[in-house]
């Protein structure tokens, strides 16, 4: 484009256009690109930064990143589509940024010293990658060896303890509405008239070691919570995993919009007895760690809950918010969280989670 201006200036001294026309047509050839001196400020180096510059950019403590970095199997040195080479805590490093609070690329710029185009490269390209290599530990969640019966009683038991009158619970299920920017079209599919909002939804299932065990979605906002059980497949794999050693079924506990199964439990409706109510309160009372878990992801991952940025068509929306769950219990199994400490669990080591 520089050619351009400099054959416009060429044209306007020697009197080829008059100035009205010089304006025109500058205005017409001209950038839209923003011109920002990505150049002028110094590259990224993780190792300048201390624990509290890295908790509040990037939610991890520095050695912890390292260890993120191992765990989630990124390599040293990252080649992109385009030939563009990059180290693998950088990568990580622009994810967890863009995550972490609702920036724009263009404020990132000054922290990583990188064009707009290639920070958004790399962050889908990390983003991709993440959820590529490690959807499945939701999806497959009875395959994980911290989700084995032996576990499963452990946590029942915590719960129990806790004060619920369910002794073979070992979890909790939910639905949440995640806002979204009123898309442009088909806009009555994704709107929730529940919450009054265009939305996806995602069912999560919560145990009290403080960790999302499973996770479904997204669907349309408008959909009920009934409808994203039976589309998940959760019941029939709870049939199939979630029994005792000794063959004595175990449950999860959900909200009054769940059926009543063996293995899901839900609250007692209608004209109730004081023993129901008394029930049903000691449920409930344990059931609300689905809702911190719902906060903390929120909490730790901003990005995720500003709706003006969650546009469907324009970004992979799903897609970013079960790589927040996946970085909310890679958190968890670092620093534990309120769930956690609340039943007194340990969650698993951050390799053995994504081992």
């Amino acid at each position: 484009m520089a050619s351009v201006q400099d054959a416009l200036n060429i044209a306007l001294y020697d009197d080829i256009i008059d100035p009205e026309e010089y304006l025109l047509l500058y205005d017409f050839n001209k950038s839209n690109n923003i011109n920002v001196q990505y150049k002028d400020y110094n590259n990224f180096n993780l190792a300048s930064y201390n624990d509290d510059e890295c908790n509040a950019f990037f939610r991890f403590q520095k050695e912890d990143i390292y260890r993120l970095q191992r765990a989630l199997r990124i390599e040293d040195e990252i080649r992109c589509v385009n030939g563009l080479k990059i180290t693998g805590i950088e990568t990580l490093c622009i994810l967890l940024k863009r995550l972490a609070y609702p920036c724009r690329y263009i404020d990132m710029m000054p922290m990583f010293a990188r064009p707009i185009p290639q920070l958004c490269m790399i962050t889908n390209m990390a983003l991709n990658d993440i959820y590529n290599r490690f959807e499945h530990l939701f999806s497959n969640c009875f395959d994980q060896p911290w989700l084995s019966p032996g576990n499963m009683e452990r946590f029942a038991a915590a719960i129990h303890s806790s004060g619920a009158a369910l002794d073979n619970c070992w979890g909790f299920v939910d639905g949440t509405v995640r806002p979204i920017c009123r898309p442009g079209e088909n806009q009555r599919i994704v709107y929730n008239g529940h919450k009054r909002v265009h939305s996806l939804k995602f069912q999560s299932v919560v145990t009290p070691n403080g960790l999302i065990a499973n996770l479904f979605g997204p669907i349309e906002g408008c959909r009920h919570d009934a409808f994203m059980l039976r589309e998940s497949n959760l019941l029939h794999k709870l049939e199939r995993n979630a029994v005792c050693r000794n063959g004595d079924p175990l449950c999860i506990y959900g909200d009054p919009a769940y059926p009543l199964r063996v293995h899901l439990q839900a609250p007692f409706k209608g004209n109730l007895t004081q023993a129901q109510v008394d029930y049903n309160r000691s449920m409930s009372q344990v059931r609300v760690s689905v809702e911190w878990l719902f906060r903390d992801i929120v909490e730790n991952w901003k990005f995720v809950d500003f709706k003006k940025t969650q546009k469907i068509g324009l970004s992979a929306i799903g897609k970013i918010y079960v790589v927040c769950c996946l970085l909310t219990n890679a958190h968890t199994c670092l620093y534990g969280n309120i769930t956690s400490r609340s039943f007194q669990l340990d969650p698993p080591a951050l390799e053995e989670y994504f081992r």
